[in-house]
């Protein structure tokens, strides 16, 4: 027998019945968009590396050490498995001149890539939800940005505050953060001895992210240092401020968090994070700012922009550890069909429910003709469905069909197959929404 070959680590199948709560969130989604005016845009999934190593920064985690990179056999190209979904949206936005006509509010959602050790809620390919809003300068549009993403957890059921919470903080322009990387990097001179290896590493070359620590032996290095907001001028505070104005007249609770940076070197001015205590380690679960400087760092016109990045993995951790689970996905009725029925009868009976809205699932006939009714109907209770079609040989010739309730108690009824149209609507009403 043949080795079973099996899926790379970090990288999961996903099948039913754990598919049907992706659909739903990919679904919830996209109802959300859609009340948001925002659009659907679709990018490769292998982008030149040179995009990642320009637009997220050279000596970033992701690039460092979390990419996964290769030559192209055919040309020599160095090509990247995307790690993140902003940059290649900019590319594809410079690239088709799509700022052309003005600003514009887009989304996606598909797989990423990071190669890291696998853990619970982060993979290796996992999966994101970006929201890119291109072309608009203003404060509200930040604004905007977070209150969509509240106005999610809402639709989810999530509590914020107590399932999830937000935290914001603005990173100033590029000459307020180098003014204050001068400092930081001052400061952390002075405590060399107490810098583990990675800091060190990093002090020169990326000091910001030494705030990021997990290391317990750094931490009061890390509160004693001078912090980004003090370093900001006016125009800077200003807009953070007007963001912080629209979240508090839209009641969204949030923590100013003065050492909340990011992992890449695109953002300026408006940071976030919703995070959650419910996941252990893992408590982002969406996050992002704006990136003002990006379009034209990859080769494009001047323009501001401002986004965030979902990771579904987590989010839907999040909501099976909260209890919260989406409606049933099962179908209305199953349909089985007795020794002696003609099956075309049935199949074209079942096909005109379908074309009538009505989702039913078939218990195909073995080699041996149609299985027992015991066995079928044990199949229809396992389906999850709210009804049984009883294809019996004795209603058949009648021209009917036997409907008998699974779940809620009722009677069976015989209904006419020349009819269908009127009976129909009756599988679907009692439909959990």
């Amino acid at each position: 027998m043949a080795e079973q070959l099996k899926a790379i680590k970090g990288m999961n199948d996903i099948l039913p019945p754990e598919s049907g709560r992706w659909e739903w969130l990919e679904g919830v989604v996209r109802q959300l968009m859609r009340r948001h005016g925002y659009l659907n845009m679709r990018t490769p999934i292998v982008e030149p590396t040179a995009l990642f190593v320009r637009g997220l920064g050279e000596v970033t985690d992701i690039v460092e050490k979390e990419m996964y990179s290769f030559e192209d056999s055919l040309n020599g190209d160095r090509l990247t498995l995307r790690p993140e979904g902003t940059a290649g949206a900019v590319r594809a936005i410079n690239e088709h001149s799509f700022l052309y006509e003005g600003g514009k509010r887009l989304y996606y959602i598909g797989p990423m890539f990071r190669h890291e050790r696998p853990q619970k809620g982060r993979y290796r390919q996992f999966h994101q939800v970006g929201a890119e809003v291109l072309g608009f300068a203003g404060p509200d549009v930040d604004a905007e940005l977070i209150l969509m993403t509240a106005a999610l957890w809402r639709d989810l059921g999530l509590t914020i505050g107590q399932d999830i919470s937000l935290q914001i903080n603005s990173l100033g322009q590029p000459d307020e953060r180098q003014a204050h990387r001068q400092a930081l990097i001052a400061h952390l001179e002075s405590h060399l001895d107490l810098l583990d290896d990675e800091a060190k590493r990093r002090l020169y070359s990326n000091p910001l992210r030494i705030l990021d620590t997990k290391n317990p032996a750094m931490q009061s290095v890390v509160e004693a240092a001078p912090k980004l907001i003090d370093f900001l001028g006016d125009a800077s505070l200003a807009h953070f401020n007007a963001v912080k104005d629209v979240l508090d007249a839209a009641g969204v609770a949030y923590q100013v968090n003065t050492r909340l940076v990011r992992g890449m070197d695109y953002y300026n001015l408006t940071v976030f994070e919703w995070v959650t205590d419910k996941l252990g380690a893992q408590g982002t679960v969406c996050g992002g700012g704006r990136y003002d400087g990006l379009i034209e760092q990859l080769g494009g016109k001047p323009a501001p922009a401002v986004g965030w990045g979902l990771g579904m993995e987590r989010l839907l951790l999040l909501l099976q550890e909260l209890g919260i689970e989406p409606p049933s996905n099962a179908p209305d009725a199953f349909a089985m069909a007795f020794a002696g029925v003609p099956l075309p009868v049935v199949l074209r009976t079942v096909d005109a429910l379908r074309a009538q809205g009505v989702s039913v699932v078939l218990n195909p006939a073995g080699k041996d003709g149609p299985a027992s009714p015991k066995s079928q109907f044990k199949k229809a209770d396992a389906s999850g469905a709210r009804f049984a079609l009883v294809f019996g040989p004795d209603e058949v010739a009648q021209g009917q069909v036997t409907v008998k309730p699974l779940r809620d108690g009722g009677e069976q009824v015989l209904r006419p197959l020349a009819d269908i149209a009127n009976w129909a609507p009756s599988l679907t009403a009692s439909r959990q929404s």
